[in-house]
């Protein structure tokens, strides 16, 4: 059987730590406003934005 290379392993991982990161009970758990914005939605698009710089960063770092 193939081996998975490292950095596919870690965009996996990556993955399986944004589907709890995403789901509805830490998304409802900011309450308030941060920035003047619902603290839900910048708790939101935070993590998603999160995400992708890590996922660039192993996806740039696999061609070196």
């Amino acid at each position: 059987m193939k081996r998975a290379s490292l950095s596919r392993q870690r965009l996996a991982a990556l993955g399986l730590l944004g589907i709890p990161l995403l789901t509805y009970p830490l998304l409802g758990l900011p309450g308030g406003e941060w920035f003047g914005l619902p603290a839900g939605y910048v708790y939101l698009f935070a993590v998603w934005a999160g995400l992708v710089v890590l996922a660039a960063g192993v996806a740039e770092r696999k061609g070196k």
